[in-house]
């Protein structure tokens, strides 16, 4: 019961679930994240650990950077089911096509520069 109310309470906000699906495209540090959402560092943070601490996201640590991607294959079978329920129900959803557009453009823009832009905000 505890893994699926932790689940569900992390999927039961817009961004958390925009973050999920963003993350579909592969490994997103969190000046990435930021500047897509266009949310402060703080906020897109609190969100990322809602996420992890329901098992919806797992996270590597490459120096200062911290990467964050869906969890892998060996991830419990309520995070799996819950991750391809959203995936189904808003795969034709605007405004996620919308989000894949600029996040295209945001992976071509070095992370570094990322992160300058967003301290000097």
């Amino acid at each position: 019961m505890r893994e699926f109310m932790g689940i569900a309470k992390a999927l039961a906000d817009e961004n958390r679930v925009r973050m999920v699906l963003a993350l579909r495209e592969g490994e997103l540090c969190v000046c990435q994240i930021t500047e897509l959402f266009g949310l402060a560092v703080s906020t897109v943070s609190k969100h990322l650990s809602i996420l992890f601490r329901a098992g919806l996201v797992e996270t590597r640590k490459d120096g200062r950077w911290i990467y964050y991607r869906l969890p892998s294959r060996t991830a419990p079978a309520a995070v799996r089911a819950a991750l391809k329920w959203v995936e189904k129900s808003l795969a034709a959803d605007s405004r996620l096509a919308q989000d894949r557009a600029r996040l295209k453009r945001i992976k071509n823009t070095d992370p570094v520069e990322l992160c300058r832009r967003q301290c000097r905000s």
